[in-house]
Formats: C-alpha cells, structure tokens, sequence
C-alpha cells in the first residue's frame, strides 16, 4: 500500500507546486525551468500531483514540442523521496501525453542534481550528455496509434515485468530466450542466435500466462495486441477471414506481442468427415503463422490450458520455437505473492511462513482471491465494531487470513497436477 496516488493538477494545487519549488530550490544548483515557466506549464500543457489525503507531495510537469515532450518540472516533498513517486509521475505523464504522438521524450537535470536521477533511470531515460540531458524514445509513434486502437492494442506500463511475484526459475526462462534475443538483436545474431517469433506457454488455469504474456511486452516496450477469437467469430466475414484481417493489421505496427488466450478453441486436433467450419480456422491459423514468423518485431504468444488438445500439427518444429510450462508457484514465488498483498500496516504482525504454508498447491490466482477475501471481511468486521473498533484495529490478522484460505476453493486439482507434470515431460521446448 502506498499511501498516495497519482491525480490531473487542479488550479488548488498551486500551492503545493510552490512548495515543491522551494523545495527544490534548497539545491545551491537552480532547477533548469524558472518558477513562471512551470506555473505557466502547469495551466496550459500536462500536469500531475501526487497527493497524500489532500497534500501534494509530488508532480511532473510536461511540455510538447512537435514529435518531442520535455519533462519542465519533477519534484517530490523530502519526506516521501524514495518511495517511487518520481517513477510512477513520469510513467504517469508518458500515459498522458500520448495523444501527442511523441517521438521521444526528454529531460535537463543541473549536472549537481541526484534526487530525481533515479527515477529518470527507472523509467527508461538514457544519460545523453555531462549536463545530464535525459532522453527516452516512445516505443509507438503516432503513425502507429490509430491501427493500435483500431486492433483494441495498448502500451502497457514498463515496469509489470518486475511486479510479476516470485516465478524464478519461469522468469529466467522467459526473459534468457525471448526478451533478451529480442531487446538485444546484433548481439544475438553474433552468437548466431535467432530472436523467437511464435511461443506456446502452457499450464493448469491461474497460473498467470497472460501476465507473463504482458510483462513480456512490458519489458520489450513493445505493442500489445490481445486476439479474441469469441469476438472475431461475430465477424460477417466469419472467424477465418477474420483471423486473416486482423494479422494484416497487426503487420502494419512496428513492434508488437500478439498474444491468444485458450488457443485450442482455435488449434484443436482436426478430425472427422467433412471437414467442419472450426477446422477451416485452424487451418488458417497454421498458415498464418510461418507469415508471422517472417516480420522481425514481433512475437506471438498462444496460451492454453489444455495443450493435449491441440492440433499436432500445431506444435511442431517451424511455428512455435519454444514450448514453455507454467506452473503452480513454488514456496518462493508463493512468499513474494503474499508481500504483495498483505497491507504494510500488519505486514510485521502476520504469520507469513504459516500462509505460505497453508497455500502450497494454490495458483497465483487463488493466492489473490483468499488475501482480497480476508482483507474484505477484516473490514467489515472493522466497519462492525463503530468507528472507535475500525480506528483500533489496523488490518487483517493471520486468523483472517487461514479462514479465508480455509474457505477457497483451489483452481488445479491434484489430478490437474498430475497431467500437466506429464505434458511436461512428453510436450514442453525450452
């Protein structure tokens, strides 16, 4: 938890901008921008506060210059420095200011200047020159925003690639064979590596192939572009043609991460006289796929499930370069998931060993569900004892929370267990 959040400036806030000027002003070393430009700023071009129950306690002002943002005014309060305001504000303001269709987006910090350095680092911004000019190129361009709309795309945020919870030795996976041959291209092709084009992850329900799916685009900064075959299917051209349509779209970004949940809706195994309409798609599919492969740029990411009903012929060699399981978290992986959503309030008081414990064969998905479900009834119990009992208990306890795992109903059953263990063995490409 926080304790703040990221809001549009308001002409109220002034007074909180000029404080953060003051501030900021303690440097012997002036801030780049003068106090009237960032007022004036602040009024006419893109702002943001971050506030702390009605306090400003930090904010970022932007400035677009035709295809080029600059970054006019960064400021956090020194009681709250270190506890990633700064990163949220630029990625805040990069969100924002998207509708410029920036090519790039910079910054000029005074050469003495350490406080912010951090957070332009944590964003992406590379170091230009000795007056630490600070510059971050914006991975989609505005010629590429409205075919991006127009497949229901997005940029997601850069940093769901280190919010992903434990899942060591799944992220060494994924991050050795598909991120760094792609982020590092002339590299690979040194070693005679060849960047992946097409990847299958699979694994029992909840165990987070779609966040990995979009922490992957994260860490590339690339597109992501999420294919719903239900929705292709209200096409009046049909799911085929449609499929076909929606990939020529995709050719026409620079990057992108394609990713297709429940693939084998779309990929199961073929049989039967004649032919029926969803073999028809999934030949489309395996045909649409070695066209895939030759646009560097791009990857697509197909999850399921249930990987035994797919097409043989989907898998093979030459479409998909890696198979990759993605399992049940480990003790590890369980540990970090728990962090995350135990309050920081009662994170010293809660037994965090005992639901690790307790929740050994839960995905991360059910993890969510028994914290969420503790925290809820701790609060309704809070909300039940008046006002005086709400303001004396600061959180849920570790008894909320062995009821609330009590009380789950896991997602993977043993069995479940047992059969992704043996495709595992007879299926899995790493």
């Amino acid at each position: 938890m926080t304790g703040w959040r990221i809001r549009e400036f308001h002409r109220d806030d002034l007074d909180g901008i000029l404080h953060l000027w003051e501030h900021a002003t303690d440097s012997p070393i002036e801030p780049v921008y003068g106090l009237s430009e960032v007022l004036a700023s602040c009024e006419k071009d893109d702002a943001l506060v971050a506030v702390h129950g009605e306090e400003v306690v930090g904010a970022v002002v932007g400035r677009a210059a035709h295809n080029q943002g600059w970054i006019v005014f960064l400021a956090t309060t020194p009681e709250w420095r270190g506890r990633g305001i700064g990163t949220a504000l630029l990625a805040a303001l990069e969100k924002k200011m998207e509708p410029h269709g920036l090519g790039k987006l910079s910054a000029l910090v005074p050469e003495a200047e350490e406080t912010r350095v951090d957070a332009f680092r944590r964003q992406g911004f590379d170091l230009r020159q000795h007056l630490r000019y600070y510059e971050r190129r914006i991975p989609v361009q505005r010629e590429e925003l409205s075919s991006l709309a127009e497949l229901g795309g997005r940029i997601l945020p850069r940093d769901l690639w280190e919010g992903v919870a434990g899942m060591r030795r799944e992220k060494e996976i994924l991050e050795q064979r598909l991120v760094m041959p792609l982020s590092e291209p002339d590299l690979a092709e040194r070693f005679g590596v060849v960047p992946p084009r097409a990847v299958v992850l699979f694994g029992p329900p909840g165990t987070g192939k779609t966040t990995f799916a979009k922490a992957i685009a994260s860490r590339l900064e690339w597109s992501f572009v999420e294919v719903f075959p239900s929705r292709l299917a209200a096409d009046p051209g049909g799911l085929a043609g449609a499929l076909r349509e929606t990939f020529t779209k995709i050719a026409e970004l620079e990057h992108a991460v394609v990713f297709i949940d429940e693939v084998e809706e779309i990929a199961a195994q073929r049989s039967g006289e004649p032919p029926s309409p969803l073999q028809g798609v999934t030949n489309e599919l395996l045909k649409i796929i070695p066209a895939f492969r030759e646009q560097p740029g791009r990857l697509l990411v197909c999850a399921t499930n249930f990987i035994r009903a797919l097409d043989s012929a989907f898998l093979r060699h030459g479409r998909f370069d890696y198979v990759i399981p993605i399992g049940l978290p480990d003790e590890t992986a369980r540990t970090a998931i728990w962090q995350r959503y135990v309050p920081e309030t009662v994170a010293d008081e809660v037994d965090l060993d005992v639901l690790v414990e307790r929740t050994a064969g839960f995905s991360p998905a059910d993890i969510e569900f028994a914290a969420r479900s503790a925290s809820q009834r701790a609060f309704e119990a809070a909300l039940s004892g008046g006002t005086d009992g709400a303001s004396e208990r600061p959180g849920p306890t570790t008894s909320d929370y062995l009821e609330a795992i009590a009380g789950t109903r896991t997602t993977v059953s043993p069995e479940t267990t047992a059969a992704f263990l043996e495709d595992i063995e007879a299926l899995a490409r790493v």
